[in-house]
């Protein structure tokens, strides 16, 4: 009898672990606006010509950076498979330099990480 409690208690706890698993009933919620990966990167790209457009306009360190700033949150989305999640690290390291100059207000050498950074980003796309 012994060996049985134990026997249903188990198979209860597991059933109940199976049920309610957090990843099984995972969603975009209300609130939460999810995109496809391809989506993603066009919208970090989109973000990279927008900072590349406001240097090459003369804006400010601190208006670049809130643009590159955005397009980091965009990257965030693109969660394809260990590959692409790789690639996009790397992809976020270059952007990140380029976040860093504008942070600094160094505007005068932006152009070249930004550019890698789009070649970087447009370069996940087939990897998708």
């Amino acid at each position: 009898m012994k060996t049985l409690k134990t026997i249903v208690l188990s198979s209860l706890i597991a059933l109940a672990m199976g049920s309610f698993s957090s990843a099984a009933l995972a969603e975009a919620g209300e609130g939460r606006i999810s995109y496809s990966p391809a989506d993603a990167i066009d919208m970090v790209l989109g973000e990279i010509k927008k900072a590349q457009a406001a240097v090459a306009a003369g804006a400010s360190g601190d208006e670049v950076y809130k643009i590159i700033k955005q397009g980091m949150d965009y990257s965030k989305e693109v969660n394809a498979n260990d590959v692409v999640d790789r690639e996009r690290a790397r992809a976020n390291e270059i952007l990140k330099k380029a976040r860093t100059m504008a942070k600094n207000n160094s505007m005068q050498g932006i152009e070249e990480p930004l550019q890698n950074a789009a070649k970087a980003f447009a370069d996940l796309k087939p990897l998708i």
